[in-house]
């Protein structure tokens, strides 16, 4: 549940209250009791801290390089399933184009 932080305008409470997402925001300042109660906007609650957090902070050695090795075999094939097939035999070829020159 997040915290919320709220101001009273009327007599300058200042209040941190844990709230589900679905509650209704607080409207009454419990210090004078004004309906001048709201919501305050603040900065995230969270910092980062250390190295950072990159792709490659979860993949093991062997098991990444295993992981790449299928899917660079399995675009091979479909780059030569999208190659230009050869030319038919043509009659101006002495061989009929069924050598290993065309």
């Amino acid at each position: 549940m997040p915290i919320y932080a709220y101001r009273c305008s009327a007599c300058g409470h200042a209040k941190d209250v844990l709230q589900k997402l679905s509650d209704a925001p607080l409207v009454t300042c419990p210090a004078c009791g004004a309906e001048s109660f709201s919501k305050q906007v603040t900065a995230a609650g969270f910092q980062l801290k250390g190295s950072g957090w990159y792709a490659t902070d979860f993949k093991g050695g062997a098991s990444a390089a295993a992981a790449t090795a299928p899917a660079a075999s399995a675009a091979a094939p479909a780059a030569e399933a999208s190659a230009p097939a050869p030319a038919a035999a043509s009659p101006s070829t002495p061989c009929g184009g069924s050598c290993a020159c065309h």
